[in-house]
């Protein structure tokens, strides 16, 4: 991560030299994300939430770049939610990303399946960045099983 101010957003990660990933950014480490050159934000968190900022969309489109919100309900993430997230993911290949929710915990599991499913890694390579950040309860270990098991059904 070329920016040191940038290791100050909580819970970042830098998963490539495209996709970065975090916890809710204040409006001065948004700042900073646009300085990094990155083009994108995507939420995955409610905008009315516990740790939303007052108009994160306009405040990211003020610094140049581009926002959307895929507002994943925390006790009840869908495999609508994820379908969204991937075609973000398609419609934006090859852009800088900035992807966020809360705590990266919503983030870290959607971007081991868009691993998993979408890209072909393997378990072993995609796993670490979700335990880097922590490990995922019975409600989101369910919807990874869902989403497995949806994108890669089992023979009969």
């Amino acid at each position: 991560m070329p920016d040191k101010a940038l290791t100050l957003i909580p819970y970042i990660r830098a998963l490539s030299d495209q996709i970065a990933t975090a916890g809710q950014p204040s409006p001065r480490q948004l700042e900073t994300v646009a300085q990094a050159g990155y083009e994108l934000v995507v939420n995955l968190a409610l905008e009315d939430g516990h740790y939303a900022l007052d108009d994160e969309a306009g405040m990211v489109r003020e610094l140049g770049m581009d926002y959307i919100n895929i507002p994943v309900v925390w006790q009840t993430p869908t495999l609508v939610d994820l379908e969204r997230f991937f075609q973000v993911m398609a419609d934006n290949e090859g852009r800088r990303l900035f992807i966020h929710c809360a705590a990266n915990k919503r983030v870290s599991v959607f971007m081991y399946l868009y691993r998993r499913i979408r890209c072909g890694w393997p378990y072993e390579q995609a796993w670490p960045d979700v335990t880097a950040i922590w490990q995922p309860d019975a409600t989101w270990q369910f919807f990874i099983n869902k989403a497995l098991t949806h994108y890669h059904p089992r023979p009969a």
